[in-house]
């Protein structure tokens, strides 16, 4: 609830038109919901002239009332009326609260022309049996007559109930923030409240100590009045509360509630007689105890932060004081304190207790320092002022606040493209010094400070984007068709490199499969040839979705089966999909199974079988196809239960394994199924920027030769002779035969190689190749050893 008359303390709204003023403030981005005027037409200020008992009743008076422009008899029977007293008049066609019209009536057989009238009557006070045996309300003898009541009296204000935006959510909840925002959209400057301290000899630092034990508490400020004196408060202060939603109590107390409403700083005053020499602020300990001011006592946490005496809690921070230390009618000497507490501790404390109050709310949404200061100083002013307190110098202050300016640095163009218009250098100044931002011009570039008070408000050229936008009124923005750059859509990154290696495997003729990230601990305790540690959830919902798996391949076998059991007996899928490990790691993997034909045709009888080698060429095509071409590598898998020995090799990838493939192991599946699993991450992590060349315009020279070697050696060891003695003749080697039967021994076996022969900058002879290839045909039969097929 914002009062716009006490708004206008801080900056010049008197000749505005209400209704205008609203409308500005709505488009400005801070939205009205609801507008609350005391203005009632028709009320004047009226003199009583005589009075005189009503013949028909023993408690009503006929008065004659001066109302300026003439004099009315007016039928009351409040108890104080009497003649000469200044009176507030409501004259026919008034409308009062409640939606009663004043009429001239006649009121048992005498005329009556208007009505006299209680401030309760008008809405402007509480109705309690106090205020109705006060009767009408009186006037000061020095009220002009005819002229407006409410005006004279300060009570002709306007309330705004605001639906506050998150953008504005410490800015609307007080009055000078307010204010700032109504100088930006006038082109006026705010005007801070007035803060004449006359300070006594006497030292707050001789009076008590303060002491820090929590990081919940960045600001700690206090001040010490003395002598102070308890009574009412002056009307404006107990209006203007009233008019915030708050009740007026005693001076002090109120004194306290109008600077958070006009900082947005809470304060606490404590009777320093009660408190002691003492302030410690410290997180509470466990089923500690403290008695707040609403009576009720309260078990603490050791999440609540309370202010001590140093050995009891006199305070809960944030949220309540303690009776303990309450200013009641009998309290001289008071300690102010002002200070920023972790806002989300105060929430949460607010929440455990139930306990919301103003002063929580505010801490919740965060605090500016400098007002945690202007605050103290303001509250010790004012209890001078209206409390005849001494002020003693000096403030006690404990202060860890980061205190870092927050600056950014924008371009006019930056805006423009945010918003969507044009707007000039000088129009960005112009609208800079209304919002009352520093800032320095150089280089075509604004740098701008954001005042701490503005907590909203981060270092991006959005945020400073749609303040400037808020001024210059969205509604002043004309459409028109976005122009702009247009760039390829396309996935970035691991993503788009996933979906480039999916999209290959589909093009391979695989189907891709989907599955739960939990499984069973049967299912995470197969397959595992990495040493990963297996994550179990404590509470899951049910025992077969318990681990997060580190493997997708018994995802895959569980989907075979499930397909088989449906007759379908050409199973080829993929997945890609993360697995978890250790403390909650991840790795992006690739996981392929296929069984039965991998080509089929129903017409010939032309099928492909799915063999170990047609597995290994979709697991090569995958890898040439990112650009891994001659970095990959193949190592027996010997060690792994799951997989068929002999049928199996783990992955490397420049000497970093990176999976597995393999046959499955007959004693968990008899089926002829082949597997592959790789990590896409580590792959992702090796990719290396692809380099072309041209095409070579020079002729190749192809040869065959085949070696005889013991079934022990593999294809891999041959190769790396056959490319180290081959030098940089040889282009390529490739495997077309491998053969075991009745024309090499048992423990032998035939591997047949086709290599080229090239060059880049000339036409090879046939001399230097066979030279060439007599060289790598007796490197390897000397170094395997082998035998030279025919030979």
């Amino acid at each position: 609830m914002i009062s716009l008359n006490w708004t206008a303390d801080y900056v010049d709204i008197s000749n505005e038109n209400i209704d205008e003023l609203t409308d500005k403030i709505t488009k400005f981005g801070v939205n009205i919901e609801k507008v609350i005027s005391n203005n009632i037409n028709n009320l004047v200020i009226g003199k009583i002239k005589s009075t005189k008992k009503h013949p028909n009743s023993d408690h009503l008076n006929v008065c004659m009332v001066d109302v300026g422009k003439e004099t009315l008899q007016i039928v009351c029977g409040a108890p104080n009326v009497k003649e000469g007293l200044k009176v507030i008049v409501a004259l026919p066609g008034a409308l009062l609260p409640g939606d009663f019209e004043i009429k001239k009536s006649n009121i048992r057989g005498i005329e009556s022309n208007g009505m006299i009238c209680a401030l309760f009557e008008l809405g402007l006070e509480e109705k309690t049996e106090e205020t109705y045996a006060k009767g009408i309300t009186e006037l000061d003898s020095a009220a002009p007559i005819g002229e407006n009541p409410l005006k004279y009296l300060g009570l002709d204000d306007t309330i705004l109930e605001l639906d506050i935006h998150k953008h504005h959510n410490n800015d609307c909840y007080y009055h000078i923030g307010f204010a700032y925002i109504v100088a930006a959209i006038l082109n006026k400057k705010v005007k801070l409240p007035e803060v004449d301290i006359k300070e006594i000899n006497d030292s707050v630092n001789d009076h008590f100590k303060l002491k820090i034990d929590t990081n919940k508490c960045p600001l700690y400020t206090a001040r010490m009045v003395k002598n102070v004196k308890i009574g009412e408060s002056p009307d404006f202060i107990k209006r203007r509360l009233v008019a915030a939603g708050m009740r007026p109590i005693n001076n002090v107390v109120d004194i306290s509630n109008y600077v958070m409403l006009e900082y947005g700083q809470p304060l606490h005053f404590f009777d320093k007689d009660k408190l002691g020499d003492n302030v410690v602020v410290r997180l509470a300990n466990d089923k500690e105890e403290i008695k707040t001011l609403d009576g009720k006592q309260r078990v603490l946490s050791s999440n609540d932060i309370v202010i001590t005496d140093g050995k009891k809690p006199v305070c809960l921070a944030g949220v309540m004081g303690g009776e303990n230390t309450e200013v009641d009618s009998n309290t001289k000497n008071i300690l102010i304190e002002s200070a920023i507490f972790d806002g989300i501790n105060i929430r949460k404390t607010s929440a455990r207790h139930d306990l919301r109050s103003e002063a929580s709310t505010r801490y919740g949404k965060g605090l500016n320092y400098e007002y945690t200061y202007a605050a103290l100083d303001r509250a010790a002013y004012l209890l001078q002022k209206y409390a005849q307190g001494e002020v003693l110098k000096d403030i006690v202050a404990v202060d860890n606040v980061d205190k870092a300016k927050k600056i950014i640095e924008v371009t006019s163009d930056e805006i423009n493209d945010i918003l969507g218009i044009k707007i000039k250098d000088s129009d960005v100044e112009k609208e800079l010094n209304r919002l009352d931002f520093k800032y320095v011009y150089k280089d075509g570039k604004f740098i701008i400070t954001i005042p701490p008070r503005r907590l909203d408000i981060e270092q991006t050229v959005n945020d400073i984007a749609e303040e400037i936008g808020c001024l210059y009124g969205y509604h002043n923005l004309v459409g028109t068709l976005p122009v702009q750059r247009q760039k390829k859509g396309e996935y970035k990154g691991s993503i788009g490199y996933r979906k480039q290696i999916s999209k290959r495997l589909r093009a391979l003729g695989l189907n891709e499969d989907k599955n739960y990230t939990l499984v069973s601990p049967k299912m995470a305790a197969s397959f595992i040839y990495e040493d990963k540690k297996q994550i179990i959830l404590p509470n899951p919902m049910s025992t077969d979705k318990s681990v997060l798996r580190t493997t997708l391949l018994p995802s895959l076998l569980d989907t075979y089966e499930y397909n088989k059991k449906r007759h379908v007996k050409d199973i080829n899928l993929y997945e890609i999909s993360n697995i978890y490990y250790d403390d909650y790691k991840q790795e992006t993997k690739i996981a392929i199974l296929m069984s039965g034909n991998y080509v089929s045709n129903s017409w010939s009888y032309n099928n492909v079988k799915v063999d170990y080698y047609v597995a290994k060429g979709i697991l090569e095509n995958i890898l040439n196809y990112v650009g891994l071409n001659n970095r990959y590598s193949y190592q027996v898998l010997d060690d792994n239960k799951n997989f068929h020995p002999g049928m199996s090799a783990k992955i490397f990838v420049d000497k970093e394994q990176i999976g597995v493939i393999g046959r499955i192991h007959p004693s968990i599946c008899k089926d002829e199924i082949y597997l592959i699993e790789i990590s896409m991450t580590k792959m992702n992590k090796n990719i290396k920027p692809l380099k072309f060349k041209e095409a070579n315009k020079y002729p190749e020279i192809v040869k065959d030769v085949a070696f005889i070697v013991d079934k022990n050696v593999t294809s891999l060891d041959i190769e790396k002779v056959i490319k180290k003695a081959g030098g940089r003749l040889l282009s390529e080697i490739g495997v077309f035969d491998v053969y075991t039967g009745e024309k090499v021994s048992e423990t032998q076996k035939q591997i047949a190689y086709t290599l080229k022969f090239t060059q880049e900058d000339r036409t090879l002879t046939e001399e230097e190749v066979m030279q060439k290839f007599n060289e790598i045909i007796k490197k390897v039969t000397e170094t395997i050893p082998a035998t030279l097929r025919d030979n």
